[in-house]
């Protein structure tokens, strides 16, 4: 029988479980600087703690449930991951370099069930949600492979926008954000983390109440329900004014800026009547708003999606900022393995078909 991660446990839940199983609060803080700070890979490595909690952790939860299967490392330095489960589904992580620091973006489910039309995650659907020790696991794997590099580098940005909808898959989310945020640990700023949503406005309402401090993104990629429902099946549990009410009270209660991702996909979302629908949307809360305009990333299966031109990329671009609207266009990174979210996972599973 596999055993859990003990990387799903908070410090809270960690000292919670301890003293339940007869030992001292203390042994969490002890058991922590291990996993997060010395990072280990096997209990057994803790010589401070004693004998009789080693056994009980080790009878009781795994610190590798992960292994990996595949490892792609682009010219520009981004790298990913394609890790193989304990019951043996794959998911993806990815590593990016930027000026600011090193960002790693993190999958919350095996699979999606939101069904975007244009995106290559939703291509298998939803097999199962990750557990919250699963989702810090791809950090820790992430961390330890720049250990073992030796240029003393760390994960210092989350971006929680891979494979799946992190709220359809909330309470593992969060539990997750308090592991990567504790000072004691990886110590991430909550500043440094941003989670994505293609939408839940239920859940953006619980978010907002949850105050963590962390960033919100919201994948948009059309500004009106027509446009949205074509190729986002969630728009229609959640149409643009139920979206846009949540946002209004997530802005509400955190005051903090909202990130709303746009795909660019030629001829579909990328005219200038679409710009100008957009700032009007966001218009009365600009002061608290940025679009992130991305060039849609072709995938085989969605062969009659191509990316903007440049002409009508930059087009996009002015009619948003002479509006007042804050925006940027984002660099592409990792063309060169499979950049696109998913892309790599649905290339192993073909290939596996083709053996079986």
């Amino acid at each position: 029988m596999n055993k859990p991660s003990i990387y799903g446990l908070t410090m809270e839940q960690l000292a919670a479980w301890l003293m339940e199983h007869g030992h001292k609060k203390f042994r969490a803080s002890q058991v922590w600087d291990w996993l997060y700070r010395k990072r280990v890979t096997n209990f057994s490595e803790m010589n401070n703690v004693n004998k009789e909690c080693i056994q009980v952790l080790e009878d009781n939860f795994s610190i590798q449930t992960l292994t990996e299967h595949v490892r792609q490392e682009s010219k520009d330095g981004t790298i990913k991951f394609l890790f193989r489960l304990q019951d043996g589904n794959l998911i993806e992580t990815v590593l990016m370099r930027h000026k600011y620091g090193l960002s790693v973006c993190v999958t919350t489910q095996v699979g999606c069930n939101i069904g975007c039309s244009f995106c290559a995650s939703g291509l298998l659907t939803k097999n199962r949600d990750l557990t919250s020790g699963e989702i810090v696991e791809q950090i820790m794997n992430v961390q330890l492979h720049l250990d073992d590099r030796g240029q003393e580098e760390r994960v210092s940005h989350i971006v929680v926008m891979g494979i799946g909808e992190p709220f359809d898959n909330f309470q593992n989310t969060v539990d997750f954000l308090e592991v990567i945020k504790d000072h004691k640990g990886l110590a991430i700023g909550a500043r440094h983390i941003t989670v994505s949503t293609s939408g839940l406005a239920n859940k953006i309402y619980e978010f907002a109440d949850l105050k963590l401090q962390v960033n919100l993104a919201v994948s948009l990629h059309a500004p009106n329900n027509e446009l949205r429902t074509s190729i986002m099946k969630i728009n229609k549990a959640f149409p643009i004014e139920k979206l846009m009410d949540s946002i209004d009270y997530y802005l509400e209660k955190t005051n903090r800026r909202v990130t709303y991702e746009y795909i660019l996909i030629r001829d579909v979302n990328d005219h200038k009547a679409e710009a100008l629908q957009l700032a009007e949307l966001i218009g009365d809360k600009r002061h608290l708003s940025y679009v992130n305009l991305i060039p849609y990333n072709p995938v085989d299966e969605h062969g009659d999606y191509q990316r903007s031109t440049p002409e009508a990329i930059s087009e996009f671009f002015d009619t948003l900022k002479k509006k007042g609207i804050n925006c940027g266009v984002r660099l592409e990174q990792g063309a060169d393995i499979d950049a696109a979210c998913g892309q790599l996972r649905s290339k192993q599973e073909k290939k596996k078909e083709k053996v079986n």
